[in-house]
């Protein structure tokens, strides 16, 4: 292949790569859409376990997960809660096809089910968990207030929302994740912003930590109690 036909071809492919980014990470789908997945459960592994370490789960939790992508969460949280119920959502068929498979055992046991949804519209009723988790997802949500709100009303009153993320504004390494943020459409958040949307939306008791070296960022909130 002549210097010429290799430059075009590769630019192709980068051309490619870049307009395909913005969709395999917020809606995996097709066979990149797996290997995304398959990349996000190994990558992810390491921040979700250290952001569940600040939210107690008790063996009989009733818990759900949204954004689910891979599942490797859902398996994390159905462990833990030895023996409650973990739900999952992803607006991805894709991942919640892998994530099904993921947790076949769960499911087969009756304890974990997973569904194609949205964060803006959950189909559950209200006060029905214990907690609920987004690993990876919080800063793709159309409307982040209002998204919370909804989360906030699957909530039990006292129960615990936890937003996990290896991103965020102000990390040791942000001058090079502003691109990549503005690239795949994500709010990039400052631990600030965070704070004020779990305000905004209504919770209590919002805890923010970060391991700014990792760039990892975990923000808690309760439902009140009324």
């Amino acid at each position: 292949m002549s210097p010429l036909a290799h430059g075009i071809l590769t630019g192709v492919v980068v051309i490619g790569a870049v307009l395909l980014l913005p969709t395999l990470v917020r809606k995996p789908a097709g066979w990149p859409g797996q290997l995304s997945l398959w990349l996000m459960n190994r990558r992810h592994s390491a921040v979700t376990d250290w952001g569940l370490a600040h939210v107690q789960i008790a063996p009989a939790f009733t818990i759900l997960d949204v954004g689910c992508g891979g599942g490797r969460t859902i398996d994390k949280l159905a462990t833990l809660a030895s023996t409650g119920r973990v739900s999952g959502i992803d607006i991805s068929g894709r991942s919640v096809a892998v994530s099904r498979r993921t947790n076949a055992r769960w499911i087969a046991a009756g304890r974990v089910d997973i569904q194609q949804a949205a964060v803006s519209k959950l189909p559950f009723t209200d006060a029905q968990f214990d907690l609920v988790t987004a690993v990876e997802t919080h800063y793709y949500w159309p409307d982040p207030v209002a998204d919370l709100r909804e989360i906030l009303r699957v909530l039990k009153a006292g129960g615990r929302l936890c937003l996990i993320a290896e991103v965020y504004k102000g990390a040791t390494f942000d001058t090079l994740l502003v691109p990549a943020m503005k690239l795949i459409g994500a709010r990039y958040l400052t631990v600030d912003q965070h704070r004020g949307l779990l305000t905004a939306a209504g919770f209590t008791e919002i805890a923010i930590d970060t391991e700014r070296t990792k760039g990892w960022i975990c923000a808690t909130g309760k439902k009140p109690e009324r």
